[in-house]
């Protein structure tokens, strides 16, 4: 027979569980849907973690990246050119890279993403020629509109706010971390879109960008997007776009190009982070009826527990009732315990009076929880209340 432990379950014994447990940490409040160390929040997803990259070989995606280039013929069809996009590319897939063949135009991926963790990487021709502007130029556009410059600036000095690392036009790198011509350069990059609600910008998007392990651009705002010789101003982005790699005219090669989608900020309805009011309360109104639903399905003092532990999250008359209800009955019975039994009860009163002292510090409960004074006298009257 097989054992299915679910979520729910394992929060029955979220109060056993010391300091991981409910009544714990600060509450939810109102622009925060979470208590602190919330066991009801979702556990973060698994991704199994890649490898790192050599010269000799690109390093392994984690579990979780979705792959846009990995190096063989096959995924040229991920491809398409931005001028005629039902042609097939002219860039072409040499020694497992892909090529730019100068001339051949922009290409872009036919599928459509937005905000991300992208890694890709860059290799200038070994051979250098040219200078600034034309030595080694190409250049990474998020959704097709943000570019990462690519540009070979070993010893080669150029515009400031279009050299490699740069978001272009907008904000210059903070250092030079690139490896000689001909040698892989490695970008990471954090990806966030400009938002905008009712015509106004409600966060500027941003970039974040490391080349070789160095940080070059820090939560950079995008300012619209920048561009060539013209100052960009804000404007919003559509909700996807591809990412798109620039014909320079040099033969700058690429490879291990994967990214992972980030997921939605708190101002487009993510629920971690600072929330609005009403979108605070919404989510809480959600927890606190998915733990009713749980409460629901337990017994006994778990039952009670998960009913005390949705007045959390929303104020609901039924819950507050009976689990004042179950809290009177649980005490009452815990008192019909012959005096040589009760210390082995001990753990469960403590735990109740937990739950009580935490709902009525944070007003969860009224003044005149029956149980609250109960408890109280009781704990006092076994000698529970001395520290040893």
């Amino acid at each position: 027979m097989r054992l299915i432990i679910s979520v729910a379950a394992l929060m029955v014994h979220a109060s056993n569980l010391g300091a991981d447990g409910a009544f714990y940490g600060d509450p939810p409040d109102a622009h925060h849907p979470w208590s602190i160390h919330d066991l009801n929040r979702p556990q973060p997803p698994r991704a199994e973690p890649g490898t790192f990259s050599s010269q000799a070989e690109p390093g392994k995606p984690p579990s979780d990246a979705i792959v846009l280039f990995g190096g063989t013929e096959a995924d040229l069809s991920k491809w398409q050119p931005v001028k005629n996009p039902t042609e097939a590319t002219k860039w072409i897939v040499q020694d497992g890279a892909l090529l730019c063949v100068p001339k051949s135009g922009y290409i872009r991926t036919k599928e459509e993403f937005a905000d991300c963790q992208l890694h890709i990487e860059w290799s200038a021709p070994a051979k250098v020629v040219g200078s600034s502007q034309n030595r080694g130029n190409s250049g990474v556009f998020l959704m097709g509109l943000v570019e990462v410059q690519v540009l070979d600036n070993y010893e080669n000095p150029t515009y400031a706010d279009g050299f490699a690392g740069s978001v272009y036009g907008v904000n210059p790198p903070m250092a030079n971390a690139l490896q000689k011509p001909g040698e892989w350069q490695v970008y990471d990059i954090i990806f966030r879109r400009p938002l905008f609600k009712d015509g106004r910008e409600v966060d500027p998007g941003a970039l974040t960008v490391f080349c070789n392990g160095v940080l070059l651009q820090d939560h950079t705002p995008l300012e619209g997007g920048g561009g060539h010789k013209a100052r960009s101003e804000p404007h919003p982005f559509p909700d996807k776009g591809p990412l798109q790699l620039q014909d320079h005219g040099n033969p700058v090669r690429y490879r291990n190009i994967w990214y992972r989608p980030l997921p939605p900020r708190a101002a487009e309805g993510g629920t971690d982070g600072l929330l609005t009011v009403e979108a605070a309360t919404a989510k809480k109104m959600e927890i606190a009826n998915n733990i009713r639903q749980d409460a629901a399905r337990l017994e006994g003092k778990a039952k009670m527990l998960r009913l005390m532990e949705s007045l959390c999250y929303e104020q609901n008359e039924t819950a507050l009732k009976d689990s004042a209800a179950m809290a009177t009955t649980f005490l009452a019975d815990v008192k019909q315990v012959p005096a040589a039994k009760i210390e082995l009860r001990k753990g469960d009163v403590l735990e109740l009076n937990k739950a009580v002292q935490y709902l009525a510090k944070y007003h969860f409960i009224p003044g005149d929880f029956a149980a609250k004074g109960e408890l109280e006298r009781f704990i006092k009257e076994q000698g529970w209340d001395k520290k040893r």
